[in-house]
């Protein structure tokens, strides 16, 4: 099934902070500009250590969302689930770039177990897989940039 044309453009959106944070790293001028004209926490990694943590929780209430579709035995534990990530991005992205961006990518690949958990359940919409895997490929290849590059 394809993904629907909202969420497809609304998810493919939500990757700017990432891609640009990434590009400014790979392109230190680029960054410099950034850093000077719009501010330093725009650029390198800054930028995709703070809205990773945003998209954690945001997910977290996503992933909350779907726990309200299992049945009865499941929902307490889809509950308690969809609150690691963003429990995850509050712990584990202190300290500097590196061991922070590491920490988010540990996190979205969590995120991404808890994606598929929640859509072998059925409560996701069916195309949910072939969005996320999607979306968590750039955000994890973007990460690695900020944490490694």
């Amino acid at each position: 099934m394809s993904i629907p044309r909202a969420p497809l453009l609304l998810g493919l959106a939500g990757l700017i902070p990432f891609v640009w944070g990434a590009v400014t790293v790979l392109l230190p001028d680029l960054g410099m500009w950034t850093v000077r004209n719009i501010g330093a926490r725009f650029a390198g990694p800054y930028v995709m250590l703070f809205y990773g943590a945003i998209i954690l929780a945001f997910m977290s209430g996503v992933l909350w969302g779907f726990a309200a579709k299992l049945d009865a035995a499941r929902a307490p534990t889809g509950y308690a689930l969809s609150v690691i990530p963003a429990l995850w991005a509050f712990l584990m992205t202190g300290g500097g770039p590196t061991g922070a961006g590491i920490s988010l990518m540990a996190g979205f690949i969590g995120l991404l177990g808890l994606d598929w958990l929640f859509w072998r359940h059925g409560a996701t919409p069916p195309w949910w897989m072939e969005l996320r895997v999607m979306l968590s490929a750039v955000v994890l290849a973007c990460l690695a940039v900020g944490a490694f590059a």
